[in-house]
């Protein structure tokens, strides 16, 4: 465990995890600074709480002498390693890590790990709520929303903590540790931060980097980087598959999901595929990786299966909105890259009125083409990406440019027929009309509730 009391420490960008461990470090002796590019007018919020606990704030850009100035520095997911400041005070041997690598020199208990291109959120949900159903004393948090650092002080020695990590987080790694570490798959995604789809898949392989025969990796077996990635792992791997048997872990047999321990163990059979209450196979490929983590963990089959029927699908992830004149309505704005879209729409056999666009990620759109001929109506877009989809997918199906998302959920709600389907799945990240993808999510569904009531008051 790391020694902080009085040492001179910056937290470099000020977002939900920012913040939370710049309040950890203080509360923990540290001299903390806390640097933004935002201006204090955007950060009024929380530079109060900050001041209060004698924690300095520089707003409106880096001061390369406040960088100078740290005998150690943590940097936020958001924030990119090559920022000026950070590559000069690197190239000096100034520790920069990240709060997920802070927070792991202080939980307790054993660690359970997650990452992936798509289906980290909710397979950290349900495994935490497998492991909780089976009596483990259970924390959940990382990149599903809370900060690692504030999982510490509830940590014990018995605990088990279940975090989300994305490539952000993983990349300022360097002792984190998980008993059980977790890829559910690796296609392309942010490579407007990682460069190339190499770097961003070893920044994802940085999950197990730490561990040792001891621990566990769960890999998908279905997919080609997931598996490449095997021989790069000191740890013992177990498997998931939707398509074959694997040695060790869980696949899908005669309509249900089995699991083995290894390859002289019995097949245990866990849950018929009646029984998940989620959509679309990519929702399959994520309750196998969770049975395997979970009886990893020492989960037994009978909590397993129940927590599994107990679980409602997480916001904002093929979240059903509601039926309006038969036409259903999905919010899955948690579909920031191509992947997650093309796993979305492979969820419906058809009659979709798909809502795409949001801030380009360097994407290559025209790998939704198939899909989107096979299953899609019509196509309306929103933000900043709108020109290179359209430019990407024109000919395949109609097109309409709609800028807002007002316009969008209109626009598909008075097309779509009873029996179709709209469906946000953006295929973008939220950053230029949206504060986040919850935002989002939030706003299309405030605009379907409005639409229903404008609907039924033209209808009466």
């Amino acid at each position: 465990m790391m020694e902080l009391k009085g040492k001179k420490v910056l937290v470099v960008g000020l977002g939900k995890s920012g913040l939370a461990a710049a309040l950890f470090l203080r509360h923990r002796g540290a001299q903390v600074t806390v640097s933004d590019v935002r201006s204090a007018e955007a950060l009024a919020k929380d530079i109060p709480a900050l001041l209060e606990e004698g924690i300095m704030v520089e707003t409106g850009g880096h001061g390369l002498l406040t960088f100078r100035r740290q005998d150690l520095i943590v940097v936020s997911p958001g924030v990119p390693l090559d920022t000026p400041e950070l590559v000069q005070v690197r190239s000096f041997g100034l520790p920069v890590i990240g709060e997920l690598e802070l927070a792991a020199r202080f939980l307790k208990g054993h660690l359970a790990a997650i990452t992936g291109s798509n289906g980290k959120t909710t397979t950290t949900a349900l495994l935490g709520e497998i492991l909780e159903a089976s009596g483990f004393h259970t924390l959940v948090g990382g990149n599903i929303g809370v900060p690692v650092v504030s999982l510490i002080d509830e940590s014990k020695d018995e605990s088990w903590s279940v975090l989300e990590v994305s490539s952000f987080q993983l990349e300022t790694t360097e002792l984190f540790h998980p008993n059980i570490a977790v890829i559910l798959n690796i296609t392309p995604d942010h490579l407007d931060r990682h460069g190339t789809f190499e770097n961003y898949a070893r920044a994802k392989e940085r999950i197990f980097a730490a561990q040792s025969g001891s621990d566990a990796v769960v890999l998908n077996a279905d997919n080609g980087r997931t598996v490449a990635a095997a021989a790069r792992a000191a740890a013992p791997v177990h498997w998931f598959s939707l398509e074959h048997p694997v040695p060790q872990g869980a696949w899908v047999e005669n309509g249900g999901v089995v699991y083995r321990k290894d390859k002289d163990a019995e097949v245990e059979y866990v849950i018929p595929l009646s029984g998940i209450p989620l959509k679309g196979e990519h929702n399959v490929e994520n309750v196998l990786a969770a049975v395997c983590a979970a009886r990893l963990a020492g989960a037994p089959v009978t909590a397993i299966r129940k927590a599994i029927e107990d679980f409602k699908a997480v916001e904002h992830r093929l979240e059903y909105v509601a039926t309006l004149n038969g036409v259903e309505f999905y919010n899955d704005s948690k579909a920031t890259n191509v992947d997650a879209t093309a796993k979305a729409l492979a969820a419906f056999p058809g009659g979709v009125h798909l809502i795409l666009g949001g801030k380009d990620k360097n994407s290559d759109y025209t790998q939704l083409a198939q899909l989107l001929h096979e299953r899609v109506r019509a196509v309306y877009t929103i933000g900043s990406a709108a020109a290179k989809i359209e430019s990407h997918l024109r000919g395949v199906v109609p097109l309409h440019s709609c800028e807002t998302m007002e316009r969008a959920v209109n626009a598909a709600a008075s097309a779509a027929h009873p029996g179709e389907i709209v469906l946000l799945a953006p295929a973008c990240s939220s950053f230029d009309q949206f504060e986040s993808y919850e935002h989002r999510g939030r706003i299309f569904k405030q605009l379907v509730n409005e639409w229903r009531g404008w609907k039924a008051w033209q209808n009466a």
